[in-house]
């Protein structure tokens, strides 16, 4: 029988939570890496065992750590990630130039066929990767050099790249979002990029369409549809259904159009979950109810997906990277909040349980449906 394994990044150490394909009990296992913050775990497509997280702290720094056994045990690997050539400055808050630096890893994405091929996204907004599972990181200096880049700026959580995704049908395609600057995609395996942000529109900056500046949360898809995107915005939940090169606004019925996370259902392509929140101010589910929020046709309506979620007095968030959906039929659906729950639902969002209270503030969710 097949398992599931769900990796949960906080900030104050990684938990793992493992079941059977029925997932009705759980076991935990954690804190690995106490007191550390945990951006992200993720396990590699192609060797489900090869786990790669990413461990920050303010006074010690950086660290990527590789577990070959599902988790079981870990090891420290190359940390030495540096900017190819003069990286030279951006724009910062007061529109004076800042020099580029590197921060933390806030996203890892393991390659589709090769677990010693690994994307990492940073702050400050820049792509590396390493092909010898993490020895070697080595900067993909095409997207910090784009010609925008010295109009990209930080959102209130820095200026970081957050979002990579694969293309299951072409190796030659990347999809990447930043905070804030916008969407980009690349048809050339990461050496150029193109901005992928028509239809945008932001209030926040000087020109509302402008081609960079946007700030996106979070961009979703499945494989299945290639050319089809989800996108959840800094106001706005957007689809594109040419790759990124326009995008229009489904989030017509929702109470909020404000959230970070957007997933999509793995056997449905216009199955959508998104989690709003009440405002860019105010980070917690409108009227105190933890709602998600589901459609079943590629965001053309929306239905409020409330059992066994608080419906009164709830203020959490649900961070950007906190949503991951399962690949077992029905499909299970997981997310964490900053109040340190972990819900899971196994009917694809009809009802909803708690699969682990009282952890920190949850930075990161992903699951792993294992053979």
């Amino acid at each position: 029988m097949s398992s599931t394994r769900l990796l949960v990044g906080t900030r104050k150490g990684a938990f793992i939570l493992r079941s059977d394909a029925l997932r009705r009990t759980w076991s935990i296992d954690g804190p690995l890496f106490g007191g550390w913050e945990m951006y992200h775990l993720k396990g590699s497509p192609a060797d489900p065992e090869r786990i790669y997280a990413s461990q920050s702290n303010s006074w010690f720094g950086q660290q990527i750590q590789r577990s070959d056994d599902g988790g079981v045990s870990w090891n420290p690997v190359g940390n030495r990630f540096e900017y190819e050539g003069n990286a030279g400055t951006h724009q910062w808050y007061d529109g004076t130039p800042h020099p580029w630096e590197f921060a933390r890893v806030w996203h890892l994405e393991p390659s589709i066929d090769d677990p010693d091929t690994v994307y990492a996204g940073v702050e400050d907004a820049a792509m590396f990767h390493t092909t010898d599972g993490g020895k070697e990181w080595l900067e993909m200096p095409g997207l910090r050099l784009h010609g925008s880049g010295p109009a990209w700026q930080p959102g209130a959580g820095g200026m970081c790249l957050h979002t990579i995704l694969l293309d299951e049908t072409n190796p030659q395609r990347i999809f990447v979002a930043i905070s804030a600057a916008g969407a980009f995609r690349s048809d050339d395996g990461g050496s150029s990029w193109k901005p992928i942000n028509r239809g945008l529109s932001s209030g926040e900056i000087p020109d509302p369409e402008a081609e960079v500046g946007h700030c996106v949360h979070r961009i979703a898809r499945n494989p299945s549809q290639p050319e089809v995107l989800f996108m959840q915005k800094h106001w706005g939940v957007f689809r594109s259904d040419n790759g990124g090169d326009n995008w229009i606004n489904v989030g017509g019925d929702l109470p909020s159009d404000f959230g970070f996370p957007i997933a999509v259902h793995p056997h449905e392509p216009e199955t959508v979950y998104v989690i709003p929140i009440k405002s860019d101010s105010e980070h917690y589910p409108p009227e105190g109810k933890l709602r998600v929020y589901r459609s079943r046709t590629g965001g053309n309506e929306w239905e409020p997906l409330t059992a066994g979620l608080p419906q009164s007095n709830c203020y959490v968030n649900v961070l950007r990277d906190a949503m991951d959906v399962d690949h077992h039929e029905p499909a299970g659906v997981y997310f964490g909040t900053t109040g340190g729950q972990v819900f899971g639902s196994f009917d694809e969002g009809d009802t909803w349980e708690p699969l682990a209270s009282h952890l920190p503030a949850v930075l990161s969710v992903e699951v792993q449906t294992l053979p």
